[in-house]
């Protein structure tokens, strides 16, 4: 219930700035403090009314609400693309692969709707939503449906994947899009890997730090996390979470500028705290994974242009000519119109050069694009979270609640 919350508040585009959660696993508390987008508080009676209906599950948190409502579906569970053919791809990362993948789309007929594309430690996810081109129904036929999967297959593993690349046609309606994303990166353990370009400049703990202890005495594990604050960080780490089989008890959010604070009191389904040091390490290594796959270093690329047979293949194409890699992309298309965005870096994962960024806009056209620099997680120093007035410790269950309480104003200091 709480993933659900947060996915939720997650898509319809609200910042949460700090939250406190407890549970005893038959009754919860969860308070969010939360904004819109532009760090404005939630003034609209209409939005106000959709977040209450969405949260008690009356109505899709998809849909649109009020006039900042532009929450399109594609950002939840598959409202909308049911009449869309699901291609689920893994396999290893290489410059110029997401080229190759939409040309083959485009000469297999298959138009491109919508999409999502991920990269970490050398590994590449991606859904992508597709319809026919001459009919656009979704694609039934079973041995056109196989002839996608082999080509694309092909694709993936070129001549360097050893460990074997995977395309699945999948239900669009199963799932929530990120969250797949998430579980098809953690089923191809890119968790267990360190890239070249990660291992050549900084390792993972010196961007971000996450920290498992056991509480013995009262059956948890904490986790910690401290990393600079980003939207939708707490729905990568709940989602990890509650995907690898774990149940959150209590917590607390909290962000100071542009850091994020996150404590988490877990236990197993089953009711145990984390057993073994080999499991305390697999949860730092998966949730590490999780913060940094949407966390990607490069520069932004916003494009907006009417659609057509082919538009992915050529932009990437035009990509891949200019030296540049995709490590992250979002494609949707509205009445006839593509709106996309791009992650990109050079060859070696380094921002791509200022030359190769104005070839691009002068091939695409530049009022179709726009660019901006993006940064990954920085450089963080452990340190507590913000303690309330009066209130001290960090194991302790006891002041976890009374800390909780002290931020929802429910008891004063006694300083």
């Amino acid at each position: 219930m709480l993933l659900e919350a947060v996915q939720v508040l997650t898509d319809l585009d609200l910042t949460i700035q700090k939250g406190y959660i407890s549970s005893d696993g038959r009754w919860f508390m969860d308070v969010f403090h939360v904004v819109d987008g532009r760090d404005r508080k939630l003034l609209d009676p209409a939005l106000l009314s959709h977040i209450e209906l969405s949260l008690s599950g009356e109505t899709s948190s998809s849909s649109s609400a009020g006039d900042d409502g532009e929450n399109n579906h594609d950002k939840s569970d598959g409202c909308g693309l049911a009449g869309l053919t699901a291609l689920e791809l893994t396999g290893t990362d290489r410059p110029g692969l997401l080229s190759e993948v939409f040309a083959v789309l485009r000469d297999l007929e298959c138009n491109v709707v919508e999409a999502k594309v991920w990269t970490h430690n050398g590994r590449f996810a991606s859904l992508i939503f597709v319809k026919d081109h001459h009919s656009g129904s979704p694609i039934a036929d079973a041995h056109r449906v196989d002839g996608i999967e082999a080509r694309l297959r092909n694709v993936l593993r070129g001549d360097h994947d050893v460990r074997g690349a995977k395309t699945t046609v999948a239900s669009p309606m199963m799932t929530h899009s990120d969250r797949r994303l998430h579980q098809l990166m953690f089923a191809d353990r890119d968790y267990g890997r360190v890239s070249s370009n990660e291992a050549s400049s900084s390792s993972s703990s010196s961007k971000l730090s996450v920290s498992v202890q056991n509480w013995t005495e009262r059956g948890y594990s904490v986790v910690n996390v401290q990393c600079r604050d980003r939207p939708k960080l707490l729905f990568d780490v709940v989602c990890t979470l509650t995907d690898m089989g774990y149940v959150v008890f209590h917590g607390t959010i909290g962000t100071d500028a542009d850091r994020a604070y996150q404590e988490f009191y877990i236990r197993h389904m089953d009711g145990g705290p984390i057993s073994s040091e080999a499991e305390r390490q697999r949860v730092i290594q998966c949730l590490q994974a999780a913060i940094e796959r949407r966390a990607s270093e490069g520069m932004r690329l916003e494009m907006s242009m009417p659609d057509r047979r082919g538009l992915l293949a050529d932009v990437t194409r035009t990509f891949r000519e200019n030296g540049l890699s995709v490590t992250r992309a979002e494609i949707t298309t509205k009445a006839s119109e593509a709106k996309n965005e791009f992650c990109v870096t050079d060859t070696n994962g380094q921002l791509p050069d200022r030359r190769a960024i104005n070839a691009v806009i002068e091939r695409i056209g530049k009022d179709h694009i726009k660019f901006s620099e993006q940064r990954g997680p920085r450089p963080c120093q452990e340190r507590p979270l913000p303690e309330a007035a009066g209130v001290v410790g960090v194991f302790s269950l006891g002041n976890l609640v009374m800390r909780n309480l002290y931020y929802l104003g429910l008891i004063r200091s006694c300083s």
